[in-house]
């Protein structure tokens, strides 16, 4: 038996106290009333690392493959996302989007985004010419483009915040300063040793970011798919450069490659960010942007499939490099789109660590990606457009937790 004297009980068990797990805890209470349930956070505070280290863009569904479950939740996402704002009271600002074109090669790419953005259902998206570019962005050059007009921007640790007020006012528990510890199973039931002590659930759904693969590996032992921390950093405008984009103005990204590249994002608050750049990260949750942590570093270079995806991606991982540690090249890159960009317009900005999930053959896992065994469910990967699916994506865990609560 699992059950120890003075234990807690709890119908469901989340671990992870960021945007993704508070959605699915809000959308299984919000159906299953009165339910035990609580939200394990290791930190003091909600949302402390990926929901609220982001840029904010809430993403419209032009990149990724039809049918696959980004595309799908981010698409579903997007809605719910927008409503849950207004509702709530949370910034949301519809800014348009524009992809650029500035040298020929990138015209294919930029044609299979744009039969993307139609097969994925992405409203109002077409693709226009250096001219109409121009009359858009007077200050960006390209050759073509392709203009989301309904893509948005918003505040992913506020509404991360507002699911947490949620969670609790439908009587939910959250747990700050709750690291798991261990997990151990047996049948349909789930033993957790926390920092705070032991409690025992009848469904476990794992929430981790950053440390979802150690999560994943406690109870299931699984650790062929690791997360690669990647941090990315940002510049900011200056007050007298914030007028050269009023769009968010995005290069053709690489195919084969999950990241977008240096782009530019206007911000709720009148800021511009460029960036970010994206290197290997050498703490899964630092606070500093060049901050080791040896078992966080150890456990990136202990792991095959890191060195498969840094043989086969060496050159751009170098051109990230150069453009993280050289403000010239940092400078050299963001002209290619916006020309007039001066270097003492850019001032240093924040950063955040984004948890990329790597198969051990060295290859990035593209979409959303979960394991699931008996009365458990970890989401192994969830990148971009993670925040915006972020709503989609609770409400699939929750029928897929629910299904099998009423199953027992």
């Amino acid at each position: 038996m699992l059950y120890e004297r003075g234990m807690e009980r709890y119908g469901v068990a989340i671990i992870g106290g960021g945007i993704l797990g508070l959605a699915t805890a809000v959308d299984i209470l919000e159906r299953r009333p009165g339910l035990r349930l609580v939200v394990l956070e290791k930190e003091a505070e909600l949302a402390l690392h990926q929901s609220g280290r982001n840029s904010g863009v809430v993403h419209s569904g032009i990149y990724y493959r039809p049918g696959s479950l980004k595309a799908r939740l981010c698409r579903e996402g997007t809605d719910l996302l927008e409503r849950f704002a207004v509702e709530h009271g949370v910034p949301y600002r519809v800014c348009g989007k524009l992809v650029v074109a500035v040298e020929k090669g990138e015209l294919g790419r930029l044609r299979t985004l744009s039969e993307r953005a139609l097969a994925n259902g992405v409203p109002d998206v077409r693709e226009i010419g250096p001219e109409e570019l121009r009359e858009i962005e007077p200050h960006v050059t390209g050759i073509r483009a392709l203009h989301s007009p309904t893509t948005a921007i918003t505040d992913f640790r506020r509404i991360a915040l507002a699911l947490g007020d949620e969670v609790r006012a439908r009587g939910g528990t959250i747990l700050l300063r709750s690291a798991v510890r261990s997990i151990r199973s047996q049948g349909p039931r789930h033993l957790l040793k926390t920092a705070r002590g032991t409690l025992e659930v009848s469904g476990l759904i794992s929430c981790a970011g950053l440390q979802s693969d150690r999560v994943a590996a406690m109870s299931t032992g699984d650790r062929a798919q690791r997360i690669v921390p990647f941090r990315g950093s940002y510049q900011r405008f200056t007050e007298d450069a914030r007028g050269l984009v009023r769009h968010l103005v995005y290069p053709v990204p690489d195919p084969d490659l999950p990241f977008l590249g240096v782009h530019f994002t206007p911000r709720l608050d009148g800021e511009v960010w460029v960036g970010p750049s994206a290197v290997l990260a050498l703490a899964r949750e630092g606070t500093r942007p060049w901050q080791v942590r040896p078992g966080d570093l150890g456990a990136t270079l202990g792991f095959a499939g890191f060195w498969r995806l840094a043989g086969r991606h060496w050159r751009t991982g170098a051109g990230e490099i150069r453009r993280d540690l050289s403000k010239r090249a940092f400078l050299r890159e963001c002209r290619r789109y916006l020309p007039e960009l001066r270097r003492e317009q850019l001032l240093p900005g924040p950063f955040g660590v984004r948890a990329q999930a790597v198969n051990k053959d060295g290859t990035l896992e593209d979409d959303f990606s979960l394991l699931e065994g008996e009365g458990m469910i970890h989401v192994r990967n969830a990148p971009s457009p993670g925040g915006t699916a972020s709503l989609a994506i609770g409400k699939l865990l929750a029928d897929r937790m629910i299904a099998r609560l009423d199953a027992d």
